[in-house]
């Protein structure tokens, strides 16, 4: 089996090339790549390997970068340091990931799962695998996994109206339902596309669509209507208002 690792701390990558060759002997890692530039012009001249380690958090960018230029994927099990990525996602797409430090038996584990594989089970993780990518891979986030229950539900950033924050919780507010999510609004703002959505204050992002009047309110702040209602004044605060008269075209 032929290998690739994508780390860019070379401790971490000569110890997981160690560990993966120790494992299995019929494992060769043929190359090494430390950051999305490298690994791009990488795979662009050479034939994919069966495997890649893929670490997300890289120097110049993010793992999803380098598995948007892949024309055909092998198998990728991802290592990580940040639970920021939604950990719960890839257990929900049936995704390999390996939380930072690695435990040698968790390779181990993720090996023979991948061994025990079909042909039909990689139909399905090329399928899976794509949406993924959607989900996880563009700049800005075309789509949120919230968890209700013991399932996920996948909403469109199109579905969703505003996000909210209450009683030390985020919420993701559509035109059915509120739920809960995993993410501060300041982690929010950093996945949204900012043609979008506004952060008008410290409890509130809206979406423009959702804002169906605009009042003036005193102190030179403004007041919003939301479409849906929400159950309290949702007011732009004063530092933030000029910057709202420009994303809002007003």
């Amino acid at each position: 089996m032929k290998v690739v690792i994508v780390e860019d701390e070379q401790l971490s990558a000569k110890r997981l090339a160690k560990i993966v060759t120790e494992i299995d002997q019929d494992i060769e890692v043929i190359a090494i790549l430390e950051s999305v530039t490298q690994a791009k012009k990488w795979f662009n001249e050479h034939a994919n390997p069966d495997l890649i380690f893929l670490d997300i958090e890289l120097n110049d960018g993010t793992g999803f970068e380098i598995i948007k230029e892949l024309n055909h994927y092998p198998r990728i099990i991802f290592t990580t340091a940040y639970e920021q990525y939604a950990l719960n996602a890839f257990k929900f797409n049936s995704l390999d990931y390996l939380l930072k430090p690695i435990d040698p038996q968790e390779i181990s584990k993720a090996l023979l799962k991948l061994k025990a594989l079909t042909k039909a089970d990689d139909e399905s993780y090329k399928e899976t695998l794509e949406v993924f990518k959607d989900q996880f891979g563009a700049r800005f986030r075309e789509r949120f996994l919230i968890k209700v229950g013991n399932q996920f539900k996948s909403i469109a950033i199109t579905e969703i109206s505003y996000f909210y924050y209450a009683d030390g919780i985020s919420y993701v507010k559509t035109k059915a339902q509120a739920l809960p999510c995993d993410f501060t609004l300041d982690q929010l703002m950093d996945q949204l596309d900012p043609k979008l959505f506004f952060r008008v204050n410290r409890q509130c992002i809206v979406g423009f669509p959702a804002i169906k009047e605009i009042h003036s309110y005193f102190n030179s702040r403004l007041l919003l209507q939301l479409v849906p209602s929400f159950n309290e004044d949702v007011i732009v605060s004063r530092e933030r208002v000029q910057m709202f008269k420009i994303w809002a075209g007003m």
